[in-house]
């Protein structure tokens, strides 16, 4: 199964509430050094099925997110996550 893929299945088991790290769902997806590419893959994402806005990076700040930081931010609040 190809890298993107591995990251969209890790990424679709993140709970409502929970969030991951990019670091830690490149580690989950089985290439741990490839946290950047895992930035790129979600930046891509428009299924619903892949709740991106649960991935945030490892200072514990939500990071970018291809619907806009602020949205971001509203829907991990919203969640009980931040």
């Amino acid at each position: 199964m190809p890298f993107a893929d591995r990251v969209r299945a890790v990424v679709a088991k993140i709970p409502k509430g929970k969030t991951m790290t990019y670091a830690e769902a490149a580690r989950a997806a089985g290439s741990p050094r490839a946290y950047r590419a895992v930035g790129t893959i979600l930046s891509h994402n428009y299924d619903p099925r892949v709740p991106c806005h649960r991935v945030i990076r490892s200072d514990g700040t939500p990071g970018n997110y291809n619907r806009g930081k602020a949205r971001k931010k509203i829907l991990l609040q919203k969640e009980g996550a931040l």
